[in-house]
């Protein structure tokens, strides 16, 4: 596994992040990840080189399950190894103040998520959305007071339009605050035409890209086929998608070609989609996997080692159009 600076910090992190959302996540009534499951797959992670983990504080079920399994996980090894991005926004109970961005539900979140985690600090801490009911500055200077009290080193953004993130950096420019310098969009080989003017920001201001759905609900795994149901056990049966509703027809021309590489190189559709988020030279791009089982795990990894032509990814490019 390689490392590569994220963005305009200083920070050395693997090419591939582990996201731990289906950590103790409840679907239909089974739970799709168990702890030793959990723990299993962070020790396959850190075999694998992958030093960088994410996480939320409402992930799991109940909230915060995901958190905890990997605080147990890191008691077991040396803190400063390890990098750690947890998130803030979403609710946590019923009472008012029990979602959003502002500074009393920011503060209460990061001593739950550091006492889950066990230790004193994150390393990145991302606003999971734009809270329109919060002005953006208390929002940056509760986070900016975080970073001076050592408890966050860098702050993120997930799930924001371009306009948002650009107030947000204009606003930490004018008053002297610490800005955002990671974010978390819906980004793949599959699915561009949305994040493209946000990640134009992100090209102009340095910011890293950390994408989440790298393989676009699995589908760039090829393991979907046109006409055709949802395997048994895979995540579109899980959810009851239908596959042709589901994928536009420029989706399904993006898998063809990216089963066209994978054929040439050897590697699997997985692998070819996430060697093309890797490979992104407008920005550092870390891409979000996640994973069933440490087999999977280390398919992802070889995704990462993956280098693709410039051929090769203006076909996948071509596929996808303007």
């Amino acid at each position: 596994m390689e490392y590569t600076t994220l963005g305009s910090t200083g920070l050395r992190v693997s090419q591939l992040c582990f996201g731990t959302w289906r950590f103790g996540m409840d679907s239909d009534g089974t739970t799709e990840t168990t702890r030793d499951e959990a723990h299993d797959l962070l020790d396959a992670a850190w075999e694998n080189g992958v030093n960088f983990i994410d996480t939320a504080n409402v992930y799991g079920d109940p909230p915060g399950t995901s958190e905890e399994w990997i605080g147990e996980w890191l008691a077991e090894r040396d803190r400063e190894d390890v990098v750690l991005a947890s998130k803030v926004y979403f609710s946590v109970g019923d009472r008012p103040n029990d979602q959003g961005a502002g500074r009393k539900h920011v503060r209460a979140q990061i001593e739950g998520t550091l006492d889950r985690l066990g230790t004193d600090y994150l390393d990145v801490y991302y606003v999971h959305r734009w809270d329109d009911e919060t002005p953006i500055e208390e929002t940056l200077r509760t986070l900016n007071d975080l970073v001076c009290e050592g408890k966050v080193h860098h702050l993120g953004i997930s799930n924001t339009a371009a306009w948002q993130l650009t107030k947000a950096l204009w606003t930490s420019d004018v008053e002297g605050l610490e800005r955002f310098e990671i974010t978390q969009p819906r980004f793949n080989a599959a699915f561009r035409e949305a994040p493209a003017e946000f990640l134009d920001v992100c090209a102009d201001q340095d910011l890293a890209v950390c994408p989440y759905s790298p393989l676009e609900a699995g589908l760039l795994t090829g393991k979907y086929e046109r006409g055709e149901g949802f395997p048994e056990g895979t995540r579109g049966d899980l959810v009851d998608w239908d596959p042709d509703e589901r994928f536009s027809d420029r989706q399904w021309a993006v898998l063809d070609a990216v089963r066209s590489v994978a054929d040439e190189t050897g590697a699997t559709p997985a692998q070819v989609a996430i060697g093309w988020l890797v490979g992104q030279t407008e920005f550092t791009c870390v891409p979000i996997v996640g994973a069933r089982t440490p087999a999977q795990l280390e398919e992802n990894v070889g995704g990462a080692e993956l280098s693709l032509t410039d051929e090769q990814v203006e076909r996948i490019d071509d596929a996808y159009g303007e």
